[in-house]
């Protein structure tokens, strides 16, 4: 095995191999070197990330009833940084330009190495600490100018942004308002809909 430079360490080959050995009905994270792992969502969390990923798709992605310019995903699968880390975001959205190929060509990886220009987390009691510190940390690093955290069961949503490699929190929204939070303020999105049964 040849040596590693020391600005670009990699990922300890144990933890490489762990993290490719976890079974599918699991999500798997490297954070800052160390694997994580954790079930899949209940059903709240779902339901929420579902909903909000079709609210935004439409108009910011498909450009229906809305400007368009964004590609949004579920679930990437993102390599971020030297190590990297590997982080999988509830969604995840590229400005168009900055990602004109969402596909790339047949032979191109699972996972994106681009990092999003938002990213929202949907909180759960099993996550929430790892998404507001490492996760948070990971995309301020990347330069990842909006982070939105969601929480089906407390029905809030805090909007962040990014100024000057700091984290400012814009407002934190709660229960049937209707809002236009950053950076999607294009349209209104009523919450009820992403806490709907």
């Amino acid at each position: 095995m040849s040596a590693q430079h020391p600005l670009f360490p990699g990922n300890a080959p144990e933890v490489e191999a762990a993290f490719q050995a976890v079974p599918d009905e699991m999500v798997a994270e490297i954070l800052d070197g160390e694997l994580y792992t954790f079930p899949r969502p209940a059903r709240p969390h779902t339901r929420a990330a579902s909903r909000l990923g079709t609210s935004l798709g439409g108009p910011f992605d498909l450009g229906a009833g809305g400007p368009g310019g964004w590609v949004i995903l579920d679930e990437p699968e993102l390599h971020l940084g030297a190590r990297p880390d590997k982080v999988v975001p509830d969604l995840a959205g590229w400005r168009r330009e900055r990602m004109p190929d969402a596909l790339g060509p047949e032979d191109a990886p699972a996972h994106y190495d681009i990092a999003p220009d938002w990213v929202c987390e949907v909180i759960s009691p099993r996550t929430e600490r790892v998404d507001r510190g490492k996760k948070m940390r990971i995309y301020r690093r990347e330069g990842v100018r909006h982070a939105w955290l969601l929480n089906p069961v407390a029905q809030t949503l805090e909007v962040y942004r990014l100024d000057d490699g700091r984290w400012f929190l814009l407002d934190t929204y709660e229960g049937d308002e209707i809002v236009r939070p950053e950076p999607f303020d294009a349209i209104e999105l009523p919450l009820a809909a992403l806490w709907a049964r």
